[in-house]
């Protein structure tokens, strides 16, 4: 098992070898396989890297994310006009239910609120955003509300781990109440917790997921 030590040099190499990441004010600190992402990067899509690559790393738990985006002057843009291209931005991607969805947006951060028949929707709505430039954050609350309840849910992802090559099905065991969902037992990485808990979200009609898995190399 790697020591805290060993999991902050690896975690700061990988920021060094991410082409598309300027890591150069990112500070970090390991506790208990806890890595904790502080400083600032120029760009909310640094910001999302940055966490991403500290994920990667084996060994790592969990990741709290609190490096703060400080966008260069020419990136800089009002409320209104971020607004603006947030709707369009929704437009595009959503062409039949953007309609549902509202996008607030305060000092550069946006908040995405209404509702979605399908976890994808909710999904896609926030990679849609991410992508406007002035954009320093997202916060996304979009209810999911299926139209139909999923039957054989429960079975349904199990079988979805089965046919899923970064996922070991024998160490999750799923629990199925109505559209919720908890995942329970161990996986070899971070990242493996991640895909098994995405495969349980791409189920037709899932609310919730309650990931419980614990990452046991």
């Amino acid at each position: 098992m790697k020591s805290d030590n060993e999991i902050e040099r690896d975690v700061r190499e990988e920021l060094k070898w991410d082409p598309d990441l300027d890591g150069e004010d990112i500070a970090l600190s390991v506790k208990n396989g806890v890595v904790t992402l502080a400083g600032f990067t120029h760009s909310y899509t640094d910001r999302l890297e940055a966490e991403l690559a500290a994920k990667r790393v084996a060994g790592v738990h969990a990741v709290a994310n609190d490096i703060e985006v400080r966008l260069p002057a020419i990136d800089q843009r009002p409320d209104p006009d971020i607004a603006k291209d947030a709707v369009a931005a929704l437009k595009s991607e959503l062409p039949i239910s953007h309609d549902k969805i509202k996008a607030i947006v305060k000092d550069g951060w946006i908040t995405l609120e209404g509702t979605a028949e399908w976890q994808y929707q909710k999904t896609s709505a926030e990679t849609a955003v991410r992508k406007v430039k002035g954009v320093k954050g997202v916060t996304n609350v979009i209810a999911v509300k299926p139209k139909v309840q999923p039957a054989e849910l429960k079975r349904k992802i199990q079988e979805a781990f089965k046919r899923n090559a970064e996922v070991d099905a024998n160490r999750i065991e799923v629990e199925a109440n109505g559209s919720e969902v908890t995942l329970k037992g161990t996986v070899r990485s971070w990242m493996e917790r991640e895909e098994a808990e995405r495969v349980a979200w791409s189920a037709p009609g899932i609310t919730h997921v309650e990931d419980r898995i614990v990452v046991s190399p």
